[in-house]
């Protein structure tokens, strides 16, 4: 008798586990992305291979529209995931409750830079991302002009009206490069700095990559955009020199949170787990030379030879905290200018 009910348990405990993984396997997860159009498709293609029956439904926006759609769900939130998305705004949510901490399967390779440091962590980043300048040689030589090499040869005058920037109130890219020269210089000589810098500005572009793309295309001479946009127009044969400013990078990291909400589908602890693993990670390093494993080799081809040494000091706390008095503040002073 003990016998057969110890076969019973085991019975009992394996078709347990099989619910639980047919639920899993048979759910739709919302997941809320800042990633390119261009990123995603591999990596959700990589996801549902490793993971047959779970359907991924994404929305995607630039990081600062994301976050605002995100934020004002707070009362009935809608995304199951926060994939890919700045880890100033997974630290804003974080702040308001909206984050349910989790420690996914791969937490141990992950790199102290890259997650949260509370046990659990609320968020796990894939990789960093940097400020670069994306230049129109053609455009650039037929008014004699040469490259910028640093933030502060942005300021020549002979560039005016031929710089696009993105805007930081809609694109992480805009913001972390604002709050970037806001760090370095400090916030007097920051906002002086950008002052002089919205002379030369012809707009402020919704988007991260929008920037790099128009230089590509000539509709700019001179791009403030990110690397991974200024990099894969440069190797689709752009007409494009790609420089990262001799002052330092602004920089921020790309990271994936579990969304707390009254149920959590084991689908979407299943997506945050395989978003901080070795496949997800590789394809992230596709496109970004810095990474959170250190057993994943990014392709980091047109980056400087110590990218680490690139990203200029940035306090990511200090950024979430001020984010909506540093946007307010530009705004104030520049958006009229868009």
């Amino acid at each position: 008798m003990r016998y057969i009910n110890s076969i019973l348990t085991i019975v009992f405990a394996l078709c347990l586990s099989m619910n639980i993984c047919s639920v899993a396997q048979g759910e739709t997860i919302t997941v809320y992305t800042a990633l390119e159009n261009e990123q995603i498709r591999p990596l959700i293609d990589n996801f549902e291979k490793s993971n047959p029956g779970i359907k991924v439904d994404i929305v995607r926006d630039s990081t600062g529209v994301i976050t605002a759609r995100f934020l004002a769900e707070a009362e009935n939130p809608r995304a199951d995931v926060l994939w890919q998305l700045a880890a100033t705004s997974l630290l804003l949510a974080q702040e308001r409750g909206m984050i349910e901490p989790y420690a996914p399967r791969d937490l141990a390779s992950i790199k102290p830079l890259f997650r949260d440091p509370s046990n659990p962590p609320a968020w796990v980043g894939g990789n960093a991302w940097m400020t670069a300048f994306a230049i129109n040689l053609p455009e650039l030589e037929s008014r004699n002009l040469q490259s910028p090499r640093s933030f502060d040869d942005l300021l020549n005058p002979a560039y005016r009206g031929l710089i696009v920037m993105s805007n930081p109130a809609s694109s992480g890219t805009g913001f972390l490069t604002v709050s970037a020269i806001l760090q370095m210089r400090g916030e007097v000589a920051g906002w002086a700095y950008l002052e002089k810098l919205h002379a030369n500005i012809a707009s402020y572009e919704h988007s991260g990559s929008k920037p790099a793309k128009m230089a590509a295309a000539g509709e700019a001479v001179i791009a403030i955009s990110f690397c991974y946009a200024s990099l894969q127009q440069l190797r689709r044969g752009a007409p494009i020199e790609v420089v990262f400013p001799r002052e330092g990078s602004g920089w921020e990291l790309e990271a994936t949170a579990l969304v707390k909400r009254s149920s959590i589908k084991p689908a979407a602890r299943t997506f945050v787990d395989w978003a901080s693993g070795r496949d997800a990670v590789d394809i992230y390093g596709r496109a970004y030379g810095v990474v959170s494993r250190d057993d994943v080799k990014p392709d980091d081809q047109g980056y400087p030879s110590e990218p680490l040494k690139q990203m200029a000091p940035n306090d990511l706390q200090w950024a979430a905290a001020n984010r909506e008095r540093i946007l307010a503040e530009w705004t104030r002073r520049f958006a009229s200018g868009n």
